[in-house]
């Protein structure tokens, strides 16, 4: 396994051979993948129906395809000292047993799995595109031993996780609350739960699948402080720490 401080350095210097892992699990050039990347937040956007979207799930297991992965890869590319933080974060809590839960393009799982205080990463994802091409960049950088790719939790057949990484999933979900109800029960006394949110649609409505009902955010708040106690790190990136109230 590589230590904390190189595994840093390997995301700063090429997000994990992101760029050449496109390239080839789509079978694209490089001029046509500059193309892919610079238009992914608007093609992502684009392909959202609005208020005609009856079942979230199904935008992102059906609708989007591989524009997904082409937004958040331009993401991870262009915003690579903010994720790095998060992978700092990661490390400072990530052990034995961990659920990535809507994993996306596989940073922080691949980021887990090449770490010693981990045992096996649950990587789950609705989007088969990205669970196939997360798989495909375990092999190519020979973590694949320690993942396991899932469609929903109850598919990990664990009942309890030591760690819980959600990041930059719940504003995505149609109803957040019941989500981390469901992070709190297969979580035990000593488990961590990494979560952050964005709820808002942005200034022109570029990001039309976040979630900015003002009940649902109320309720997802509620249940955050009556459920997770937070827990204090030093690391500046808007992605918090929580344990369970016991």
């Amino acid at each position: 396994m590589k230590n904390d401080n190189f595994i840093i350095k390997e995301f700063l210097d090429n997000a994990f051979n992101l760029k050449s892992h496109l390239m080839e699990f789509f079978s694209i050039g490089a001029s046509d993948l500059n193309e892919f990347l610079a238009n992914a937040k608007m093609n992502l956007a684009n392909s959202h129906p609005g208020d005609a979207l009856s079942d979230v799930s199904e935008f992102y297991s059906e609708i989007v395809g591989d524009r997904h992965v082409a937004d958040l890869a331009a993401w991870h590319i262009t915003s690579k000292d903010y994720i790095a933080d998060t992978l700092k974060l990661q490390q400072r809590f990530s052990r034995d047993l961990v659920l990535d839960f809507g994993g996306g393009i596989g940073t922080h799982a691949l980021a887990n799995a090449m770490s010693s205080t981990v045992e096996q990463v649950f990587f789950v994802d609705i989007n088969a595109t990205n669970r196939k091409f997360v798989e495909y960049r375990a092999k190519e950088l020979g973590v694949e031993k320690k993942l396991t790719f899932c469609n929903t939790i109850k598919d990990t057949q664990i009942s309890k996780f030591d760690t819980i990484v959600c990041l930059d999933v719940l504003e995505h979900l149609d109803d957040p609350a019941s989500q981390i109800e469901i992070f709190n029960e297969i979580m035990n006394n000593n488990s961590i739960a990494l979560f952050n949110w964005y709820f808002y649609k942005g200034e022109n409505n570029e990001y039309p699948f976040h979630i900015d009902d003002e009940q649902v955010i109320e309720e997802f708040f509620t249940i955050l402080q009556s459920k997770f106690l937070e827990v204090f790190h030093p690391i500046l990136v808007t992605t918090r720490a929580y344990k369970k109230i016991r």
